[in-house]
C-alpha cells in the first residue's frame, strides 16, 4: 500500500452529479492504497456517498462539510481532520469549475465567484494545512488545475484562475521546500466526469475523437491515478510541476 498509515484531505470529494469525478475517485484511491481520508465537499450528502463507497471497500473515512471558498470553513476542515485522525500527510485541493458570461460578457460576481472556487480556495485550504504538515515533519500537496490554463477558453474566468493555480504551485513548492512539502498541480484536459454531462453533446465527442491523438475522454481514475503517484513517495522528488492529463492534446 503506497499511503498505509496516512492521513489525506481531498477537497470536492462528492460528485455534483451521479458518476465518478476527480474528487470522489482519489479519494477511493487512496483509501484504498491505505490512507485515512477525510473527504470534504460542500454538498455533505456527496460526501457521505464517497464515504460509504470508501467503507463498503473496508476503508477509512470521515464526511466534512465545508466552504473552501470561506476561510473559516478551511480552518474548520483542517481543524475536524485533525480532531479526528491527529495528523496531516496529504492534501488534493480538487475544487474547481467553470461558469458565467463568455468573454467580456462576463459580470464581476461571475467573475469573482469563478476566482473563489478554483484559485482562492486552494490558497485557503493550504494556509491551514501547511502548519499542521510542517507539525508531522513532511506534506504533500497536489492541485487540481485545467489544460484550459494553457489555452484560450470562452470562459476569461476559468482559464485566468486554473493559470493562477498553476502559479500558486511554483510559489508554494519553492516556499515550503524547507519544511519537507512538497506540491505539485495535475491539469486534466477534455474529461468525462459528472461535471460535464451537461456539455457531453455529439458535437464534443467528435470534436474530442479529431483532436485528441487517443481519441476518446480521459476518465476521472485517470486523474486519480496521477494524483496517487505525486502524493506519493514514488514522486519524492518532484516538486513544482503540472503534469497534463489530456491524451496528447497539448503536444500536437
Amino acid at each position: 500500500m503506497r499511503l498505509k498509515d496516512k492521513v489525506a484531505i481531498v477537497t470536492g470529494a462528492g460528485s455534483i452529479r451521479p458518476g465518478i469525478g476527480n474528487g470522489k475517485a482519489t479519494a477511493i484511491l487512496f483509501a484504498r492504497e491505505g490512507a485515512k481520508v477525510a473527504a470534504i465537499d460542500k454538498n455533505l450528502d456527496a460526501a457521505e456517498e464517497t464515504v460509504g463507497m470508501i467503507r463498503t471497500e473496508g476503508g477509512e473515512a470521515t464526511a466534512i462539510q465545508a466552504d473552501v471558498t470561506k476561510e473559516e470553513d478551511a480552518k474548520k476542515l483542517v481543524e475536524a481532520t485533525i480532531a479526528k485522525y491527529g495528523k496531516l500527510d496529504i492534501l488534493f485541493n480538487n475544487v474547481g469549475g467553470a461558469w458565467g458570461g463568455t468573454g467580456l460578457n462576463v459580470t464581476i460576481e461571475e467573475w469573482d465567484a469563478t476566482m473563489d472556487l478554483n484559485l482562492k480556495s486552494v490558497l485557503l485550504v493550504c494556509k491551514y494545512a501547511v502548519p499542521e504538515m510542517i507539525k508531522n515533519g513532511v506534506g504533500t500537496i497536489v492541485n487540481n488545475s485545467s489544460m484550459a490554463a494553457y489555452h484560450s477558453h470562452g470562459i476569461y474566468a476559468y482559464s485566468a484562475s486554473n493559470a493562477g493555480v498553476i502559479a500558486l504551485t511554483r510559489c508554494l513548492a519553492v516556499g515550503m521546500a524547507r519544511h519537507n512539502i512538497r506540491v505539485n498541480c495535475v491539469a486534466p484536459g477534455l474529461m468525462d466526469t459528472p461535471l460535464v454531462a451537461p456539455i457531453m453533446t455529439e458535437r464534443r465527442i467528435r470534436l474530442v475523437e479529431e483532436r485528441v491523438p487517443l481519441k476518446r475522454h480521459g476518465r476521472a481514475e485517470e486523474t486519480a491515478n496521477t494524483v496517487l503517484f505525486l502524493a506519493s513517495d514514488e514522486s519524492s522528488f518532484i516538486t513544482g510541476q503540472t503534469i497534463p492529463i489530456d491524451g496528447g492534446f497539448s503536444v500536437q
